[in-house]
């Protein structure tokens, strides 16, 4: 007799419960399972890679950063509540994980996703539209709610039982959380999203940004995440650390074209970026900022060093901190405090 060939599958692993739940379901049936987990500036590998970690599986992990992005700007199928383009992604995702189905001989493609689970990427309707996009539809399983879909090829060519596939479907994490329980998995993420365009104040960075900037570089949407962010002009655009962690991160990616603006020794601050192009123009209203933000007394002097990219120069300037005077919008919808009294 021959032997019956291993089936392989690959699965689309976030590092949450639900595609961790799905791996059980599926490695229950003996199906030697590879994780494959995605890289952009808007989400990492970080959750999943703990989760293969934990479960003893190889995990793949693909830049999509390009495509994606082009997919960010202008999804086809719209956005959630943020800037969120969720079955325009998913889709992609899963074109990404045929492919490689395809090179490298695996059997099919599963996910955690549950029916219904979420509004506007989960509904019958939505999953179905994902696979028609993805081009591999009768090959991607979602374990977790197969008996509420139609039969994928993997069951009907005996590659998985469907009868051992689940049910699930709706809101409620009850059954998940049950489920875990019998599977022996105690710890695991909370079910809040990992991806950054889910989030408001970055999504309304991103907006913002985009609006200016139709093409903008992979370090200002990585900047995105840090610090707080000021626009002056169309082309020029402030940062301030909050943090020393984040002052040590501007510092090291400010490059030719930026204004590096610190405070001295004496008084602590945070570090800023002024960018863009007419940002000597600003230099003033920044420092200002830079001071307002620092641990300067309310109405003190503070020195601020800057940095100039775009010369070369290096100079100083005294100003004066009047926190009770607020006069510019900051992007993300909060106001800043002070305005320049004085300047040398």
């Amino acid at each position: 007799m021959h032997k019956r060939k291993q089936v392989r599958a690959i699965v689309l692993l976030s590092g949450g419960l639900d595609s961790i739940l799905a791996i059980k379901v599926i490695q229950q049936q003996a199906v030697e399972v590879t994780g494959l987990s995605f890289s952009t500036p808007f989400f990492g590998p970080r959750l999943a890679q703990k989760a293969a970690d934990d479960l003893g599986i190889e995990l793949m992990v693909k830049d999509i950063t390009p495509e994606h992005f082009e997919i960010v700007k202008n999804p086809r199928y719209g956005y959630g509540k943020t800037m969120n383009p969720c079955i325009d992604c998913h889709a992609l995702m899963l074109k990404v994980a045929g492919k490689i189905m395809q090179e490298e001989g695996y059997d099919f493609i599963f996910t955690g996703e549950v029916l219904n689970e979420r509004p506007m990427s989960q509904t019958k309707d939505a999953l179905g539209l994902v696979l028609k996009m993805s081009g591999y539809g009768p090959y991607i399983v979602r374990p977790l709610s197969a008996k509420f879909l139609a039969p994928t090829e993997p069951e009907m060519q005996g590659l998985i039982d469907r009868e051992r596939l689940l049910n699930l479907h709706g809101r409620s994490r009850k059954p998940q959380f049950k489920l875990a329980a019998e599977f022996g998995i105690k710890k695991y993420p909370n079910p809040a999203g990992g991806c950054l365009l889910t989030d408001r104040l970055f999504s309304n960075r991103l907006r913002e940004l985009l609006s200016f900037n139709a093409d903008p570089s992979m370090r200002d949407i990585r900047l995105l995440k840090t610090g707080r962010h000021f626009r002056f002009a169309d082309s020029v655009k402030l940062i301030v650390g909050r943090d020393e962690k984040e002052n040590m991160l501007l510092a090291s990616v400010c490059v030719e074209g930026d204004i590096l603006l610190t405070t001295t020794e004496l008084v602590p601050g945070p570090t800023c970026i002024l960018s863009g192009k007419g940002a000597e123009r600003f230099v003033h209203k920044a420092a200002l900022i830079c001071a307002a933000y620092s641990d300067v007394a309310e109405s003190g002097e503070c020195t601020i060093l800057a940095d100039d990219r775009i010369s070369g120069q290096k100079s100083s300037m005294v100003v004066i901190a009047e926190r009770g005077n607020r006069t510019l919008q900051r992007i993300d919808g909060e106001e800043t405090v002070g305005k320049i009294a004085h300047s040398s």
